[in-house]
C-alpha cells in the first residue's frame, strides 16, 4: 500500500476523488460492476435557477446522498437523477428586475424573444453554478440523466398531462378567485403567498345595527351583505334575506342578512360583511348562496368607478381619507391601532397580493374522473374517484408513508381544505399554455353556420402545435400565459424517467423509494406530485416522504441574509471538506425537526475527518501480518464494532441518520482511538511477532469496516484511505 501523507489535504483529495467517481461510471446504475436487479431510486428536488446553493440544499444532498450510497453498497440497482427547476416567477422576476437596475428597461421594451434569452442565459449561468456546488459536495448522482423542467423531454410531459388532464375534464378555464399580485402583474399560486405579519389599525365600523371589523376599509364600498352563524343567538332574531336600510360610505345602501356557518361567532362581534371579488372566503360565502359580486379595485391596486370621488386612487393612499369620511358620518366605533394583520404577500418579489376574480385555467379537484388501470391500494380500477379523494386516500391506507408522521395531519389538514388549483400565469418565462384560440372565424361569420361558430370559439389543447384552426383552417393564435411552474415539477418523478414514453427506466424505478425535501413544501410540492401521478400513471409518486428541517444559526434564528447569519455551504466546503460540512448538517438533525448550524460545528467535523485520517496513519506505520481469524482476546472488540455495525444499519434504515452518524463518531472518536488502539499500542511494540499480527489484524480489520459504514456520510476521507489499503478497490461498490 502507498504511504498516506502526513496531512490530509482537504481540496486536492477532495476534487481528485470526486473526478475519480465520475470516470469509473458507478453514479449510473447501468454501468455498475456486477447485475444488480434490486431497484432503489431517488430523484432529486430540483433547486431553483434563481442563483447558488444555500446550505439547506447542502442538507439535502447530504442526506439523499446517504441514502444513495448506503443502498449502493448493499447490492441494489440504485439511480439519483440530478435536475434544475426553471421557477418561472422567481427566474423572470430577478431576471427583470437586475434588466431596469442595469438598462432602466422592461420585458416589454425588449419583447418576448429578446427577453427570454435573457432569462434563460441567466437560467443556464445558475444552473451551472449549481452543478458544480452539487459535486463539490460529493453528490453521487446520475449526471447521465440529468433533467431541466423547461427542455424538450419535459416540455412534452407538461403538454402531454395537460391534455390528458383537459381531455377528462380536469382542466377548465373559469372565472374565480385568484391571488394576484399587482407589482408582478401575474397570478400567483397559493404555495407562493408568504404571510407577514404586520402591526396596522383595525376599524371597528357602524353598518346599521351592527358592529363590523375590518383592516381594509377600502373594499368596502361594494359590500351589501352581512353575515352570521345560523346558531349565534346573538342574532336570532334576524332571518336569512332580511333586508335593511343603512347608511354606508358613500350614501344609503340595502343590506342583505346571510346565515351561513364560515362566521366564527367567537370573532370579533360575530358578524361581518363581505367582499366577494377581493376575499376568498367571502367568494365561498357568495358561491354559496349565489349572490351577486362586484369589483372594487383594478389590476393595479387602484379604485374602480364605485367609489366615487376616491376613484384612481392607489388603496393604500386612499384608505386615510376613507377612514375620516366615516368619521365624518358617525360611522367608526374605534379604532384598535395595536392589531397584529397577516398580511398576503408575493414570496417572488414582495408584492401585496389583492385577490381578484379572473378568467383563469384551473385544476379542478372534486370532478369526478375513472381509472381504467390502477395500483392505487384502495381506490381498484373501474373506480369514479376525484383527484382530492385520491390525495387522501394513498396516506390514508399507508400505501405513502410520511416521516415524521405528526405531518400526516398536517397534510389531511391542507387536502381538506383544498381549492382548485389556479394554474395559468402572465409572465413569459415557462411552460406556455398549450391551448389555441382561433382568430379569424369572426372574419368568416358570413359563410359560416351557428354550430361552426361555436365549434370556432372552443379552445383548441393540443400537445403538438397545430398550423391552423382543426374548424375553419383559419389563423389561430397560442395562449399568452404560462403555466405555474408547480405544474411541471409535479410530474417530477416520472418525466425524469422519460414518461410519456414507456422508458426501461419509468418501468424499472418508478415508483421511487423516496422523497426527501423540507417540510415547508409538504403540500406545495409533494401533494401536486401525488395528485399528478395518481392521475397519469394511477399510481402513486413514491413510496416515503422523508421530511427534514430548516437550516438555522446557531441561535435558533432563520438565516437570511438581511441578518448577515447566512452561511455558504460552498466556502464552508473548500475551508473545512465537503465530509465536516455534510455531517454538521446531519448530526444533532433529527427527523423533522430544525438543526442549528455555526461555523464552529463544522470545523469541530472537520477535525474529526482529521482524527480518521491520522488513525489511518497509525495503522498503515504498524503495518504486519494479518491473521485469517481474530484471536480469541480480540473478539470481544470485533463483537462490539458488530453491534455498531448493526444500531447504524438500523438507524439508517428507519431514517434516523443523526443516530447513525452520532453513534459511528463517538466509537470512532472515544471507543476505537481512545481504548482500543491505545490498548494496542504495547502489544505492536512488544517482542511477541504472532501477537503483533493479531494486535494489527484486529485494528485493521474493524477500521476497514469502520470506513465502510462512515462512507455514506463521509464519503472523500474514506474513499481515499479505503483506496490506499486497497489499490484495486474503490469503496463506493463495496458491500456494506
Amino acid at each position: 500500500m502507498s504511504e498516506l501523507p502526513k496531512r490530509y489535504e482537504i481540496s486536492e483529495v477532495e476534487e481528485r476523488i470526486y473526478k475519480r467517481w465520475e470516470q469509473s461510471g458507478y453514479f449510473n446504475p447501468d454501468t455498475l460492476p456486477e447485475k444488480r436487479t434490486e431497484p432503489y431510486a431517488i430523484i432529486l428536488p430540483p433547486p431553483n435557477v434563481t442563483g447558488i446553493l444555500h446550505i439547506g440544499h447542502a442538507a439535502m444532498i447530504a442526506i439523499e446522498d446517504v441514502l444513495i450510497r448506503f443502498n449502493r453498497m448493499r447490492g441494489k440497482k440504485t439511480l439519483w437523477i440530478p435536475g434544475t427547476d426553471h421557477a418561472a416567477i422567481a427566474t423572470q422576476e430577478k431576471v427583470e428586475r437586475e434588466l431596469y437596475k442595469k438598462e432602466k428597461k422592461t420585458r416589454h421594451d425588449l419583447g418576448r424573444e429578446a427577453f427570454l434569452k435573457k432569462v434563460d442565459h441567466f437560467a443556464q449561468e445558475s444552473h451551472d453554478a449549481i452543478v458544480g456546488q452539487m459535486k463539490r459536495l460529493g453528490a453521487s448522482l446520475d449526471w447521465s440523466r440529468e433533467a431541466f423542467t423547461l427542455d424538450e423531454t419535459r416540455t412534452r410531459a407538461v403538454k402531454t398531462a395537460f391534455k390528458q388532464m383537459y381531455d377528462a375534464g380536469l382542466i377548465y378555464r373559469g372565472e374565480r378567485i385568484v391571488n394576484w399580485d399587482p407589482k408582478l402583474q401575474t397570478t400567483v399560486s397559493d404555495d407562493e403567498v408568504e404571510w407577514i405579519e404586520q402591526t396596522t389599525p383595525f376599524y371597528y365600523l357602524k353598518y346599521g345595527p351592527f358592529i363590523i371589523g375590518t383592516a381594509r376599509p377600502e373594499t368596502k364600498f361594494g359590500d351589501k351583505y352581512v353575515v352570521m352563524h345560523p346558531n349565534d343567538k346573538s342574532y336570532a332574531k334576524y332571518k336569512h334575506g332580511e333586508k335593511l336600510e343603512l347608511e354606508w360610505i358613500n350614501g344609503p345602501i340595502t343590506a342583505t342578512i346571510i346565515k351561513d356557518e364560515a362566521v366564527d361567532p367567537e370573532f370579533g362581534t360575530g358578524v361581518m360583511t363581505i367582499t366577494p371579488w377581493h376575499d376568498a372566503t367571502d367568494f365561498d360565502i357568495a358561491e354559496r348562496h349565489n349572490l351577486e359580486k362586484e369589483q372594487i379595485i383594478d389590476l393595479k391596486g387602484k379604485l374602480l368607478p364605485i367609489a366615487k370621488e376616491y376613484a384612481g386612487e392607489h388603496i393604500k393612499k386612499a384608505r386615510v381619507s376613507i377612514i375620516k369620511k366615516l368619521q365624518e358620518k358617525g360611522l367608526v366605533e374605534k379604532i384598535d391601532e395595536s392589531y397584529i394583520n397577516r398580511i398576503a404577500t408575493n414570496s417572488r418579489g414582495g408584492g401585496v397580493i389583492e385577490p381578484q376574480i379572473m378568467r383563469q385555467w384551473f385544476v379542478s379537484i372534486n370532478t369526478p374522473f375513472k381509472l381504467k388501470n390502477s395500483k392505487l391500494e384502495n381506490i381498484p380500477s373501474g373506480t369514479e374517484t376525484t383527484l382530492k379523494k385520491l390525495m387522501q386516500t394513498v396516506v390514508q391506507s399507508g400505501q405513502i408513508k410520511i416521516l415524521p408522521e405528526r405531518f400526516e395531519k398536517t397534510y389531511f389538514h391542507w387536502i381538506d381544505n383544498l381549492r382548485d388549483w389556479c394554474i395559468s400565469r402572465q409572465i413569459w418565462y415557462g411552460h406556455r399554455i398549450p391551448v389555441y384560440y382561433c382568430v379569424a372565424c369572426g372574419a368568416k361569420a358570413t359563410t359560416m353556420s351557428e354550430g361552426e361558430m361555436k365549434k370556432c370559439e372552443e379552445p383548441i389543447v393540443e400537445i403538438k402545435t397545430p398550423e391552423t384552426c382543426p374548424h375553419c383552417e383559419g389563423k389561430i393564435e397560442q395562449d399568452p400565459d404560462t403555466l405555474d411552474t408547480w405544474f411541471s415539477s409535479g410530474l417530477w418523478t416520472f418525466s425524469t424517467l422519460g414518461w410519456p414514453n414507456e422508458t426501461e427506466d419509468l418501468k424499472t424505478f418508478h415508483p421511487t423509494d423516496v422523497l426527501e425535501t423540507g417540510y415547508d413544501i409538504l403540500f406545495f410540492w409533494i401533494a401536486r406530485m401525488i395528485l399528478m401521478t395518481g392521475f397519469l400513471l394511477e399510481d402513486i409518486p413514491f413510496q416515503t416522504v422523508y421530511l427534514h428541517g430548516l437550516v438555522r444559526d446557531e441561535k435558533g434564528k432563520k438565516m437570511s441574509k438581511s441578518l448577515g447569519n447566512t452561511i455558504d455551504p460552498l466556502e464552508m466546503a473548500n475551508k473545512y471538506g465537503a465530509d465536516a460540512t455534510r455531517l454538521s448538517l446531519i448530526i444533532g438533525a433529527a427527523p423533522g425537526n430544525d438543526v442549528k448550524l455555526s461555523e464552529d460545528k463544522i470545523k469541530g467535523y472537520r477535525n474529526f475527518a482529521t482524527k480518521i485520517w491520522n488513525i489511518a496513519r497509525f495503522i498503515q506505520m504498524n503495518e504486519q501480518k494479518r491473521n485469517k481469524t481474530l484471536i480469541k482476546e480480540d473478539e470481544r472488540y470485533r463483537k462490539e464494532f458488530e453491534a455498531i455495525k448493526k444500531t447504524v444499519t438500523e438507524a439508517i434504515e428507519k431514517y434516523r441518520f443523526h443516530d447513525a452518524a452520532e453513534t459511528l463518531y463517538h466509537y470512532i472518536w472515544h471507543e476505537f482511538a481512545d481504548n482500543i488502539i491505545e490498548n494496542g499500542k504495547p502489544r505492536l511494540n512488544g517482542d511477541d511477532e504472532d501477537d503483533k499480527n493479531a494486535a494489527y489484524t484486529m485494528l485493521i480489520s474493524i477500521f476497514e469496516d469502520a470506513l465502510k459504514i462512515l462512507h455514506p456520510f463521509m464519503p472523500f476521507v474514506t474513499e481515499e484511505i479505503f483506496e490506499t489499503l486497497h489499490k484495486d478497490k474503490m469503496l463506493m461498490i463495496e458491500p456494506w
